[in-house]
């Protein structure tokens, strides 16, 4: 069992960056693979950036690529999201989740355990 608890996030301009962090409990988190996912309202959910179980792979669709940046400290059991050169758009709740794969997924549905969510605010 994992559990996740995503913090950092809030109201910035566009242009602005913010840091998520995901702080996870269990043992076993060096095993899993995590993910970022967004949704905001109306919309489905989205998928963000991966990061595999030891942090040596990661991959982002093309319209996240150069701006964010995912990353892990496995000794801290903490997942973080780098968002850069934020837009409106980016307007979302972002959720951290972990999956058994341990790999990069990028399906929703190979994740396994999901935060509650952070609420990510871009003003223009």
């Amino acid at each position: 069992q994992v559990q996740l608890v995503e913090s950092g996030g809030g109201l910035v301009q566009a242009g602005g960056s913010l840091r998520l962090s995901c702080a996870a409990s269990g043992r076993t988190f060096s095993r899993y693979g995590m993910g970022w996912f967004r949704q905001a309202p109306g919309k489905e959910r989205e998928f963000v950036a991966a990061i595999n179980w030891s942090g040596g792979s990661t991959y982002y669709p093309d319209s996240m690529k150069g701006r964010f940046t995912i990353s892990r400290d496995n000794a801290k059991i903490t997942v973080y999201l780098q968002m850069n050169s934020l837009k409106p758009e980016d307007t979302a709740v972002y959720y951290c989740a972990a999956s058994r794969t341990g790999r990069t997924e990028t399906d929703r549905h190979e994740y396994d355990y999901w935060g509650q969510g952070t609420q990510v605010t871009v003003s223009s």
